[in-house]
Formats: structure tokens, C-alpha cells, sequence
């Protein structure tokens, strides 16, 4: 039977050995090779990353093998790298594109396959169908030996992070974060960023420990690689002894998360504010803003006091980069944790995000939590929290049905005032926060989540979706 290969909110995932094989894996290149061919950019050739998921090196050879084979010149990359360090590679080489061998935050079972167009940010829905229509049902004649396409100047082995370190240093003050003293700790989480905050931090006051820096497919110790509190127990542990930070990335590094200086975890919606805040007030940028419906009300209180525009997408950078790019946004983030800048790549990336959030505590002199109280004390306090529930796959059809018959007055003791269906079902809330109920894209999991201004309404918000639900 021949697999659909469907891209979901960021490419195409499945189970090692079940439908995510190399023969599937093949496929996806073949249909990405086809994409370039028919739009005239295969001479600048393609960039070939992975991440450290089992056999991830050998699933971006059989796509280097598959893409040589059409006589697309590959920059394949000689180490497990970041997403994020892999996508500036193709500003970096000029290439058209790249393809990624990475599930990102899945469980260990899984990997994937991203591709990022010329622009170095998520594909587009609209690229991305097209590459889809262009996966053919087999594509075992497209192998060519790498050897062979090694000889023929096809193939070109590089180290990516030179360049991408390179570019860092351009974007973020190094010298001020390193006389800062900070006692930072980072968990890479046995994923593909290990290794690389040691070499960013080292040569200063501050000092940086890491932890689960080394490779290990199966992920121990947590369910899967997702920089969330519940993951981050022994991070935790770690900051509380005295340390200023702590800052974890998922299993690919484009997304971050952060604990403060008590071992607290920060919320992404806290994050993409602070974020946004430094750009505003630290670097003086100015430019529109964009934000999934998912992400923070913060961000239209903060752009108000600016004057800017803010644009809201449904979720996954292949909707927020585009629209970056489409508006020459200063900044775009999602909830989960993702954040791109409008001077580096409309790329998520969690080691520049990391250091601008170490210079803003550098540049104020406040901690992490005091940089939380410093954003509060602007625009009021907001709280968010967010569920996933598991289902059985018959079910998704009586749930998605109830959600959409609901007409709810109130959700947890709050008006609801609107309601949003761009990307699932949000309900607009009396005191600008929200209520969201929708399926995830790449799991199969519905996710519930809000935000509010009243700290004592989250967990309320909550168990109404899951009734609005049914689940």
C-alpha cells in the first residue's frame, strides 16, 4: 500500500520503521527535487540537515541520494544541527532551499522531513501543496551513489555552525552577556543543540552548565523532547542551587524555554512578550508584528503603546514566517515556544532568542522573574495554560462537532465576546484574553489553551473547554 505523505503543522512526521522509511523518505526528496526543477532553481542547490533522532544521518543521505540523482547540487551537512543553523545555511550558500531529516519535539519513534524554501523560513501552505502533488508513489530509481555525486561536484560536505555562530554574533552583545557574571544552565535534551551554548557562552564572567548535552535518540527521562515544565525537573533542581536561568531546547533547538532564577517556569506567551518588549524598548526597532491566534493579547497591548500593526496567522511557522516576509515583520512567534527575528531569518530560533533574553537581563540588571514583574507592570498581569488530551481517532469527528455547536455564553465565569475559527475555535474573552479548542497538527492530540487576566480562571478555562469538547 502506497503511504500519503500529508505536511502537517511543520512537515511531514510518522513512526520509524512503520510509514517513516527510507523508501517514504525518497519520496519527499524526489517530490522536493521536482519542486525545484519546475521553478528554475535547482543550480543553487539544496542544504541537507538532521537532527540526532536514530538513523537520522542515514534518512539525509538516502535524501541527498535522491536529490543528486536529479542533479541538484546538496550541501550536506557533516554533524547533527539545529533547524535554525541549518535554514541560515541557505542564506549563507545562496541555495534554494533546504531539507530537514528532524520530528522536532515527538517522541523518540518519530522523525520527519522539513523543507524551507529560499527565503529560509517555513514553507509556505501553498509551496508546501505543491510539493506534495509532486511526491511521486515510488522513487527507488532516484539513488545515486554519494561518491559518485561527491566526484561529479554534486555533493559538498560542510560544517554549518562556523557561519551560523558567525551570524550570531552580528545579531546579539556577547561581550556584555559575558561580563554580565550569569550562572546559566542550558539542557539541550539529548537533541540536536547540544554542545552549542558552551561555545557561545565560554570566555567570560558568566559561566554556563549543561545538561543531557550528549545524543540519545530515545530521549530518557521525559516523554518526549519539548522544553515544558513537567520536562524540566532536573533543570529545575539545577537552577535553584544558584544559578541565574535556565534555558532548554527542544529536540531540533528551534524552540525555547525558560526557567527563572527560583526554578519557575516562564510561559512561551511571557517569553514572545519579553521578547518583543527587549526589541522595542532595548534595540529601538521598529516594524509590524506577528502572532498565531494562539500566541499572547500581550503583543497588541505592547505594539498600541508603538503604534505598530500586528498580524494574526493561523498556527505554525508556515504561516508566521510567510506573512514575516510578506509584511517585513521586526518579529513573529507562536505559543510554542517558537520566536523569529526580522534581522536574522523568519526562522524560529532558540539560541537567538536565548541571548537576547540573557541582554535584556544583562542590560536592566533585572532577573528573569524581574523581567516578568517589569512586563506586568506595563500592560497587567496575564496568565496562560494550556492541556492535551489524548482520543480515540473515531471519536474526532463527534468532537469536532460538538466544538462547533457550541454557543457558549460565558466560559469559566467570563463573557465570551467573539469567536475565531481561523485555525480551530477561539473564544474571545470579556477581559481580552481566550479560549482555544483545536487538533493538533502533528499529533494526534486536541490541545486546549488560554489566557487570561485573572490568575484564578485558568484551570476554570480549562475543564470549559474539555466540556465544550466532550473529552
Amino acid at each position: 500500500m502506497i503511504t500519503p505523505i500529508k505536511f502537517g503543522t511543520d512537515g511531514w512526521r510518522a513512526i520509524i520503521a512503520d510509514t517513516y522509511t527510507y523508501a517514504n523518505v525518497r519520496r519527499c526528496a524526489v517530490g522536493l527535487g521536482k519542486y525545484l526543477l519546475a521553478h528554475g532553481q535547482s543550480e543553487r542547490g539544496v542544504v541537507v540537515g538532521y537532527d540526532t533522532r536514530f538513523s537520522s544521518r542515514d534518512f539525509a543521505e538516502i535524501t541527498a541520494s535522491a536529490l543528486t540523482a536529479l542533479a541538484i547540487p546538496v550541501y550536506l551537512c557533516d554533524r547533527p544541527a539545529p533547524t535554525p543553523t541549518v535554514s541560515y545555511t541557505i542564506v549563507d550558500k545562496q541555495a534554494a532551499g533546504c531539507a530537514i531529516i528532524t520530528a522536532s519535539h515527538n517522541p523518540g519513534k518519530y522523525n520527519g522531513f522539513k523543507f524551507r524554501p529560499d527565503y529560509a523560513g517555513a514553507a509556505s501552505p501553498e509551496i508546501i501543496k505543491v510539493v506534495e502533488n509532486l511526491i511521486p508513489v515510488e522513487a527507488e530509481s532516484f539513488c545515486k551513489p554519494l561518491e559518485q555525486a561527491r566526484q561529479e561536484k554534486l555533493l559538498h560536505d560542510l560544517n554549518p555552525l562556523p557561519a551560523y555562530m558567525a551570524k550570531l554574533k552580528t545579531l546579539a552583545n556577547f561581550e556584555r552577556i559575558k561580563a554580565a557574571g550569569f550562572k546559566v544552565v542550558a539542557d539541550a535534551m539529548h537533541g540536536a543543540g547540544g554542545g552549542l551554548w558552551p561555545q557561545l557562552l565560554t570566555g567570560g564572567a558568566t559561566t554556563l552548565t549543561e545538561l543531557r548535552g550528549e545524543p540519545n535518540p530515545s530521549f530518557p527521562g521525559m516523554h518526549n523532547p519539548e522544553p515544558l515544565a513537567h520536562n524540566l525537573t532536573q533543570l529545575a533542581e539545577i537552577v535553584k542551587t544558584g544559578a541565574d536561568i535556565g534555558l532548554a531546547a527542544d529536540g531540533d533547538a528551534d524552540r525555547l524555554g525558560v526557567l527563572d532564577e527560583h526554578g519557575e517556569f516562564v510561559n512561551p506567551l511571557q517569553l514572545y512578550a519579553l521578547l518583543l518588549l527587549y526589541l522595542l524598548e532595548v534595540r529601538g526597532l521598529r516594524g509590524p508584528i506577528v502572532r498565531t491566534i494562539t500566541c499572547t493579547a500581550m503583543a497588541n497591548k505592547l505594539a498600541a503603546k508603538y503604534n505598530l500593526p500586528v498580524y494574526e496567522t493561523a498556527i505554525g511557522f508556515k504561516h508566521v514566517g510567510p506573512k514575516m516576509v510578506d509584511v517585513k515583520a521586526m518579529f513573529g512567534g507562536e505559543e510554542s515556544g517558537g520566536y523569529a527575528f526580522g534581522d536574522h531569518i523568519p526562522e524560529r530560533d532558540g539560541f537567538v532568542s536565548g541571548l537576547y533574553l540573557l541582554d535584556f537581563m544583562a542590560i536592566t540588571g533585572r532577573t528573569m522573574r524581574g523581567l516578568v514583574d517589569y512586563l506586568f507592570e506595563q500592560i497587567g498581569p496575564h496568565y496562560y495554560d494550556r492541556i492535551d488530551l489524548t482520543f480515540e481517532a473515531e471519536q474526532r469527528q463527534a468532537i469536532l462537532s460538538r466544538v462547533q455547536q457550541a454557543n457558549p455564553n460565558s466560559l469559566g465565569g467570563l463573557k465570551v465576546v467573539g469567536l475565531n475559527t481561523v485555525d480551530g475555535y477561539r473564544f474571545d474573552l470579556e477581559d481580552g484574553g481566550w479560549l482555544i479548542v483545536r487538533f493538533s497538527g502533528t499529533e494526534p492530540l486536541l490541545r486546549v489553551y488560554c489566557e487570561t487576566m485573572h490568575g484564578d480562571k485558568t484551570q476554570a478555562l480549562l475543564d470549559a473547554g474539555r466540556e465544550v469538547a466532550g473529552v
